[in-house]
């Protein structure tokens, strides 16, 4: 009888009827989230009764330095936090998975260094880190895995689940190595322990706190990873992009099993990451699990801008990025979803990677990209914020041009990249003052009113 099912049970049974007979609608939608969470109306993301704009930094290492452990620093964490916060940067996506692996430059120690083997000491940070955020009013957006290697990521779960199948980039190049990733997918085992560590986290008990990780407000969303694709543009991937489509709906699914208050989001790069094809961009976010779009914008890793050849580069580059925007929030139209733009930067000039050295084309960059944003938000458009990459802090006496290993601090900067080439540091005093303003005028937009509906305006942007 119905009455007498487990609870899991009547909760699967639930999630499926939703699921079928309401195609179109947001997961749960008979679940009100309750009035401190973010939530999702229409177009729109909100805080109780009011529209969510926010401006936002990447701080995927806070888990690291809130440890008690090793690579800890409490100290340092409390007086930046303080510092996002007085800059108006109420908004961190941090890390919340990282794996462990063979590549040497990977991040160290791992949150999970083994199959079902935690790190408490990193879990204690992340909860370090939640407790503190929540004392802020800040929101976190946590990434619970990641496509590329630097953190260990989906190839160490193919690693784990069947060591034929990983790809490593040092001897068999990158295009391998993303296509291995990119069967993750597909690989039953390597999702049965990637499921194990989401359920691990998502119904975590802070230990701070007291408070489980399911009924925290300081908790936006879950992510399903950083930039996830289904590899390169080759018929390997072509053929893993219905895997990929899949996995999103399943495991999105699943995190709104064990989780129907929080939001879901994919972490995707946006059309840049799937395939490079707008349809694709639209099949990977329409499941109703997903409740908001994410995209990424990289002018420089994507060779649309050359530091090296600034002026003659940077008018074509700040074209394609504006267009990127405003291509993502033509997508959200149609999906009638919100959006947020949860990554994008710029090197410092000359490739210079020191506190305080000029960053002028970063900043040209960040000043452009927020007007689009807060022009376009202003006027209805589904974009409810941005996340710039990435908080350095105080960080700082790191040698040029050098790379990370464990001892050194963190600064935002994966650690096979050059320290403090995409950070932002305390004594990036302009920029600082560039998204502390941004920051101002997205706060003035949360106080106005919910709009009942979403207006579709042929040509808006």
């Amino acid at each position: 009888m119905p009455g007498l099912l487990p609870q899991p049970f009547r909760q699967f049974i639930l999630l499926g009827l939703m699921t079928f007979a309401l195609p179109g609608c947001a997961i749960f939608p008979f679940f009100s989230a309750p009035p401190d969470f973010i939530g999702v109306r229409g177009t729109q993301l909100t805080e109780g009764n009011s529209p969510y704009y926010f401006a936002g930094i990447n701080y995927w290492y806070g888990p690291y330095i809130g440890s008690p452990g090793r690579t800890g620093h409490r100290a340092r964490l409390l007086r930046e936090l303080d510092t996002l916060a007085a800059n108006g940067l109420t908004n961190l996506r941090i890390l919340g998975g990282s794996e462990g692996s063979p590549i040497p430059w990977a991040l160290q120690p791992s949150l999970q260094p083994q199959p079902g083997v935690i790190d408490d000491s990193l879990l204690e940070g992340l909860d370090f880190l939640l407790a503190e955020m929540g004392k802020r009013r800040m929101r976190a957006v946590i990434f619970l895995t990641n496509y590329w290697e630097w953190s260990g990521g989906m190839s160490s779960y193919n690693l784990w689940a069947d060591s034929t199948s990983f790809a490593d980039p040092r001897t068999q190049g990158w295009d391998a190595y993303m296509d291995s990733c990119g069967s993750f997918f597909a690989r039953s085992e390597a999702q049965t322990m990637f499921r194990d560590y989401i359920r691990r986290i998502v119904t975590r008990t802070n230990s701070v706190t007291g408070k489980r990780y399911r009924d925290d407000p300081t908790v936006m969303a879950w992510q399903l990873a950083n930039e996830p694709r289904s590899g390169t543009d080759s018929p390997t991937s072509e053929a893993q992009f219905e895997a990929f489509v899949s996995w999103v709906d399943a495991t999105a699914k699943y995190i709104k099993l064990l989780d129907p208050h929080h939001l879901v989001s994919t972490g995707s790069e946006g059309v840049w990451g799937s395939l490079n094809r707008e349809e694709n961009f639209l099949r990977l976010h329409a499941t109703p699990s997903v409740d908001y779009l994410t995209f990424h914008c990289w002018p420089g890793i994507w060779r649309w801008f050359d530091m090296r050849r600034p002026e003659e580069t940077w008018q074509v580059a700040e074209s394609l990025a504006v267009d990127y925007v405003r291509t993502h929030i033509k997508l959200a139209r149609q999906l009638q979803k919100p959006l947020v733009l949860e990554e994008f930067g710029l090197v410092r000039d000359s490739g210079e990677t020191r506190p305080g050295s000029p960053v002028f084309y970063r900043e040209r960059l960040l000043s452009r990209v927020f007007a689009e944003i807060l022009d376009s938000a202003a006027a209805g458009a589904p974009i409810a914020g941005s996340n710039v990459w990435a908080w350095g802090g105080e960080a700082s006496g790191l040698p040029p041009h050098l790379r990370w290993k464990p001892g050194y601090p963190l600064l935002g900067d994966p650690p096979h990249e050059p320290q403090g080439m995409h950070a932002i540091f305390n004594a990036d005093s302009s920029t600082r003052r560039i998204l502390a303003d941004h920051s101002r005028r997205m706060r003035e937009l949360s106080a106005q009113p919910l709009r009942a509906r979403e207006v579709l305006v042929s040509g808006a942007p």
